[in-house]
This record gives structure tokens, sequence and C-alpha cells, in this order.
């Protein structure tokens, strides 16, 4: 696929879909049947722990998504946790401004400031199928949801699913249940002929990472690391780096049982552009697939999520849409994030965001190009272990991370000085694997010439931005 960065053209029956939300200009967005069969129906996929280099598992999504869409090759999970992740998704904030800053504080997210309470206002069935936010209570029904089935705990096998309304246990492997459950809520789009919204969370391919029993002794193409795995020298890393014991054999490990969950992934992808094809909505469906955060495997012996490093905060991230010009087959080099998906998913239906809930990210659908993106993690409690509450200013070639002292409390409000404990900075042209932190022993000289105060200023304005202020 070419290189490029195109002004992402919509064409013209997108006049008669802004039509159809001019009146949420001033507010919540009301239905416009008139209009409705010229908006787009929204499909949003989200897998789970899972990072970019997986092509191999994902053939057949990638002939439908990257061959036929748009692959962001930089796109960016600004808080790499799931429950975090996922609510910016939903609301295309940051997550210093939903105030879900961890998987434990799921029920700080206002689900008024959601993507899903605007489509539904808007005159559209809503659907979502798997995971939703950590902690979710199983008998508790997702706000702004037509027809669901959430899985609760998350699972691979024989997991407790409430169906709308009804908490059961369904005694098959989840990803066929989410695939199942969606081709049955897209058959019913025959009758009910409101443009639709649907949201498909599958659990691969987070830990224990059981694959689907046809796929649990499939072979999957040898990999023998990359530089960062596991670096041997990490003297200038943060200290939970410095003690990281992750090995090649252990990234082997959880890279192999991960692609062969995401083989079922592929199976259910294909199976709903298949349904969407038979159904003639192939040509007017937005889809985007992105995972909530990338995953280490071994990196700097690091075998998990939540840090600053690119095979953490990177994912995959595809977009299709033939009928808005989103079928080129092309990749997209722009700096994006998961903030994004709301605002494209509202320009698209025509729907004007209320003021009361400022967006951060920015609509896909237009040339526009940030400069730089913002990441985050925030620690939660005291504990000892594990990452320190960090931020991280990541532009075009360069990547400079700041480490705090503070952490979230039980409520999931920060607190503590604000020190700054640690910094690192990576040239991202030259040292892609980010093994030179150059600001380790670096002089003051040699920190102005990096151009350091100006990104120290530039993170700190980031951390506390909303809306047309937030990078």
């Amino acid at each position: 696929m070419s290189d490029d960065t195109p002004s992402l053209k919509r064409r013209t029956f997108l006049a008669a879909s802004a039509a159809a939300g001019a009146s949420a200009a001033a507010g919540w967005p009301a239905a416009s049947a008139q209009a409705a069969d010229t908006r787009p129906n929204i499909l949003v996929i989200v897998t789970d722990d899972h990072p970019k280099q997986t092509a191999w598992a994902l053939p057949k999504t990638r002939a439908w998504l990257t061959g036929q869409g748009v692959e962001f090759t930089r796109g960016h999970a600004t808080t790499p946790l799931c429950a975090p992740g996922r609510s910016s998704i939903f609301t295309g904030q940051y997550a210093h401004n939903h105030g879900v800053r961890g998987n434990q504080h799921a029920a700080n997210l206002n689900h008024h400031s959601t993507v899903q309470r605007y489509l539904q206002q808007a005159g559209y069935r809503t659907g979502l199928y798997g995971k939703y936010l950590n902690g979710w209570d199983v008998a508790d029904n997702p706000p702004y949801f037509d027809e669901f089935a959430v899985l609760a705990p998350p699972t691979f096998n024989n997991g407790t699913w409430n169906v709308d309304g009804t908490v059961q246990t369904i005694n098959n492997y989840t990803t066929t249940v989410v695939k199942n459950r969606a081709l049955s809520f897209l058959d019913r789009s025959v009758d009910d002929t409101r443009p639709w919204f649907l949201y498909l969370a599958p659990y691969a391919s987070h830990g224990p990472n059981t694959p689907e029993g046809k796929y649990a002794d499939t072979e999957v193409p040898a990999w023998n690391g990359r530089p960062s795995v596991p670096e041997a020298d990490r003297s200038d890393k943060p200290g939970f780096i410095k003690n990281a014991t992750g090995t090649l054999a252990d990234g082997k490990a959880i890279r192999t049982n991960q692609l062969r969950t995401l083989l079922s992934v592929d199976d259910a992808v294909q199976a709903v552009h298949d349904k969407l094809e038979a159904l003639g909505q192939l040509e007017n469906t937005l889809v985007f697939f992105i995972a909530d955060n990338g995953f280490a495997w071994g990196d700097h012996g690091w075998t998990k999520k939540s840090v600053p490093y690119t095979p953490v905060v990177e994912v995959p991230f595809f977009v299709s849409w033939p009928a808005g010009g989103l079928d080129t087959g092309t990749n997209d080099s722009r700096l994006t994030g998961n903030i994004d998906i709301a605002p494209t998913i509202l320009d698209a239906a025509g729907i004007t965001p209320s003021t009361q809930y400022p967006i951060d990210g920015r609509s896909l659908l237009d040339s526009y190009r940030r400069d730089h993106i913002l990441t985050e993690f925030f620690k939660h409690g005291t504990g000892e272990g594990g990452p320190q509450t960090w931020a991280s200013y990541i532009g075009a070639n360069r990547q400079y991370t700041e480490y705090y002292q503070l952490h979230t409390d039980a409520n999931g409000l920060p607190t503590g000085t604000g020190a700054v404990l640690f910094r690192e900075y990576y040239d991202l042209v030259g040292d892609p694997h980010q093994l030179t932190n150059k600001l380790y022993q670096a002089t003051a000289a040699q920190e102005q010439a990096l151009g350091i105060p100006a990104l120290a200023a530039q993170l700190a304005a980031d951390r506390v931005s909303s809306g047309s202020t937030a990078p």
C-alpha cells in the first residue's frame, strides 16, 4: 500500500447525513427519520492487549480493512490499559478528562459523554457484544445500548453474560459468542431500517491467551525477537525496567498464544464482512478496528502493558468506509489515537457534540495533522513495583517521557507531590527500539540541544489540556 496522507473525502450524500444531525448543534441530537437512511452504519471492533506485529493472524481482517480501507500506521492507545483505553474510545477524551485513569475507576465514566449516547439519541440502533469495562457488574445493563451481551468477568470459555438484561452462562468459546450475536444483530437490520452502531469486543488476545480448540496447536511463524528483547543494558531506564526479568523465551510464548487467539478474531471479522455484503450494507458502514493497548514481548525485559514504549502504546488501527472514500488501500502516517474514533463517528453521522463534554480527539475525515500526541498512565495506590505514573510527548520522530511522584486514590483522583522522578528521551528514527535514553547522564547543554525545556513545558500543558487545547 502507498504511504500518503490523503484528505479523506466524503461523498456528496454526507450533506444529507449532516442534515440528519443538524438538530444536535445546540445540545443532545434528535432523531431524523427523513434522512436516517443516508447516515452510515458504525462498526467498532476492539481487541484486548493486542500489539501491532500480528498481521500473520489477521489475513482476512487486513484484506478487508487495510486492503479496502486505511491503515493508520502511527495509531496510539493514549493510556495503554484496558478501561482507560476503552473509555477514550467511547468519549474521544484523554484519561485525565474522562476520569477513568485505571482499571479500578470505571465508575468514573460519565456515560452521557459517550458516543453511544449521542448515536442512540440521534436515532441509531445500538449494540454491544463482548467485554465492556473492567469491574463491570454483569447484572448491570450497559447504558445507551439497545441490544447487548456483556461478558463479565472476561474469559475465553463458557463465560457469564448479561444478554439484554438476563444473566446467563453460555457454553462456547467467547469470541464465537461475540460473532454469533453480532450476526444476529445485523440480521435484525432487515426489519429495523434505522442506521446502527455495533461495538464488538472479543477478549483476545488478553492473557491467559487461550486459543479456540481448533487453533490450540496451530504452528505460528518463527520469531527471534528484536533488539529490545530483552535489552541487555538497561542502566539508562527507570528502576522498574532495570528490575524486569522477561526473556526472549517469555516473549515467544506470549506471542504464540496471542496469535492463536487472534485467528478466531479473524474468522469473526470475516463473518461480519460477509454478512454486511449479503445485506447490501458493506458500502455504507464505517468500520474501525483497534486494540485497547499494545503489549511487550520481553521488550526491555517487560512482558506486560502500561509502559510508554512503542510496542505498548502503538496499536493496530484500521478504518474502512467505501461510501465515504475510505476504501483506497493506503497507509496514513499521521499521529492518531483512540481519542480520534468518537469525533470521527460523530462527524460521519452528522452529529455536533455538546460543548458540555469537550472532545480531545480529531475527526479522521479531514487532513488535520497533529505534531504530537499525549500518552499517559496513572499508578493506582502506593504499592511497590510496577511503573510509576508517567506522561509522554510522542512526536513524528522523538519521544519525551516524565515519571512522577503521583498515584491515584480509591476514587481515581491523582495524589502526591507530582515531582519528576525520572525522564527519558528517544530518537524514534535513529533508535526505533528505544535502546538509548539520551537524557541519562546528559549535561544541561545537551538537554538544551535536545529541546528538553520546551518539551517539558508542552508536556505540562498537555497533561491538563481539554478539547481545543489537547494535542
